[in-house]
């Protein structure tokens, strides 16, 4: 390759810049608004504030507060009004503060919003509508500020359900939630907003809904997870390197559709599977996902499959290290798992 190719090669390559969690969401947030001025944001403090967490700082003042717009403190409202508005031809992206308040909001989303299609075969639709909420523990937030209720909304057909990981997954998954066709409730990992950083492309980019990514190549078992609980596996699959086991890590970014194939193609390599999240175990998403894989994989599983989860109890306050899922438990799991 000769110096002038290097240079167009140069030109050509995407900036980048070094953004954390949270700033790549505003990231998104900007980019989509600029590109597209059907693009609106609404919640409690999303306007001059920038909300809670600051992940609506200065889209007002740059897009106008009649595209960037504070609501009442009543979910089921926002929810409501976002429908609406998505009905009527916007991109409506609510923020519901913490995913623990999302519940008064639970019959907006789950009988009008994922269901508006189907109720009038298709004539009317609200799929420009986009739920963002940050969810779970880490911030010693107690039973009302640290809970993860993403399975409750995989249960609900109609919807689409996205958990980023990290910053590059945070921003290219909100532009591809923002413009998908169905509702989407957007996860975001409130413990890792500020702590996950990486280089984030500052174009315009998507990354597509329903994949999962491959964040490690092993032969001995696999390991499953999503958002802030990638950190914990990802540390765990490092340990056990040193004692020669060979973890396969998945980051499944949807769960709603999940990425069947690539979780099976692995699971039928290593033989074993381990699923990792910090909501409660009973009723947890990797219940579902477990049942599909030994389904589908029975004949090559070399041990049953493990959860390693949160504990079936309110999230404590005081005792929240003892509850969370941490990478000495998924250690734990995967020596019995691979010496079963």
């Amino acid at each position: 390759m000769n110096q002038q190719t290097l240079s167009k090669a140069a030109t050509a390559a995407p900036a980048t810049k070094r953004m954390n969690l949270l700033q790549a969401v505003n990231s998104a947030l900007d980019t989509a608004m600029t590109v597209d001025p059907r693009v609106v944001c609404l919640g409690e403090d999303v306007g001059k504030f920038g909300g809670v967490f600051r992940a609506t700082s200065h889209l007002q003042e740059k897009h106008s507060s009649l595209r960037c717009f504070n609501t009442p403190l009543t979910e089921q409202g926002i929810a409501g009004f976002a429908i609406g508005l998505a009905a009527q031809g916007s991109l409506a992206v609510a923020e519901i503060q913490f995913a623990d308040y999302i519940f008064p909001a639970f019959d907006q989303i789950v009988n009008e919003a994922a269901k508006f299609r189907y109720r009038s075969g298709d004539q009317f639709n609200c799929g420009g509508l986009t739920i963002r909420a940050p969810y779970g523990g880490g911030i010693d937030g107690g039973l009302y500020h640290s809970q993860s209720p993403e399975a409750y909304f995989c249960h609900a057909a109609g919807l689409k359900v996205v958990v980023p990981s990290n910053p590059y997954q945070a921003k290219g998954l909100l532009l591809a939630a923002i413009r998908d066709p169905d509702p989407v409730i957007f996860f975001e990992p409130k413990a890792i907003y500020r702590a996950s950083t990486g280089e984030v492309p500052e174009q315009d980019y998507e990354l597509p809904l329903g994949a999962a990514e491959v964040v490690q190549v092993g032969t001995d078992i696999t390991l499953l997870g999503w958002g802030a609980q990638m950190i914990q596996i990802n540390k765990a699959a490092q340990l056990v390197a040193n004692e020669g086991i060979a973890c396969e890590v998945i980051d499944l970014c949807t769960l709603l559709p999940w990425d069947r194939e690539t979780v099976a193609h692995s699971v039928r390599k290593t033989g074993r599977l381990l699923i990792s999240h910090e909501a409660p175990l009973t009723g947890g998403f990797a219940g579902e996902i477990a049942a599909t894989i030994q389904q589908h994989c029975f004949l090559n599983l070399e041990a049953p499959i493990a959860r390693v989860a949160g504990l079936d109890t309110p999230f404590p306050l005081a005792q929240e290290k003892y509850y969370l899922p941490d990478y000495l438990k998924i250690v734990e799991a995967i020596k019995t798992t691979v010496s079963y």
